[in-house]
């Protein structure tokens, strides 16, 4: 739920350097359907009812789901923002797969989100030696903010991505450094 927060803060920061919402209309994001079918899996995937229904098939749809949303960051790298994205992305991914399709997740964190470990499928986990630990979600919203939870440097880099292309899609649109002037030996239109 931490990158939930990049989108408010991401409109905030667009209309603080004179940026524009209805700007983001113009935003042309490849692959969205893809992007967005991935998220909603992840979605049922870490409710109980879904979590408990997958079983062990739960870290091969983590997987997949995690490398649709993935693959479309990356068909959408020349967006401002979205190497960040993808960086973030990656690191989730390596910490995923380095603990078998689970995101371990520190105690102290859980305990300072007021979470507790799920007993379906989660998208955190208590491992007691997880590979890659720096990567894991070893931070936490205390639990008095709203959507309190655990999350990781992969999820702080997705959160910036996000902030900077909400607010560069919002920006100002330059203007011409020159105005229309007709070309020599044209006439210019009436």
């Amino acid at each position: 739920m931490f990158i939930v927060y990049a989108i408010p803060v991401g409109l905030l920061v667009g209309l603080a350097l004179g940026g524009r919402v209805e700007r983001l209309a113009g935003l042309r994001f490849r692959w969205a359907p893809l992007a967005f079918a991935g998220l909603a899996v992840q979605v049922g995937l870490f409710s109980d009812a879904v979590g408990a229904a997958v079983g062990s098939a739960g870290p091969a749809i983590y997987i997949a789901s995690s490398v649709a949303v993935l693959a479309a960051v990356v068909r959408n790298l020349r967006l401002p923002g979205l190497a960040l994205v993808a960086l973030g992305a990656l690191s989730n991914l390596a910490a995923i797969l380095a603990n078998g399709g689970f995101m371990p997740a520190s105690p102290g964190a859980l305990v300072l989100a007021g979470l507790d470990p799920a007993s379906g499928y989660s998208n955190s986990v208590v491992l007691a030696a997880p590979a890659v630990a720096a990567l894991t979600d070893v931070y936490a919203l205390p639990s008095a903010i709203p959507l309190a939870n655990v999350f990781s440097l992969g999820d702080v880099a997705i959160g910036l991505g996000i902030v900077i292309a909400i607010a560069a899609a919002m920006g100002r649109r330059r203007a011409p450094l020159l105005p229309d002037l007709p070309l020599p030996g044209r006439t210019s239109p009436d």
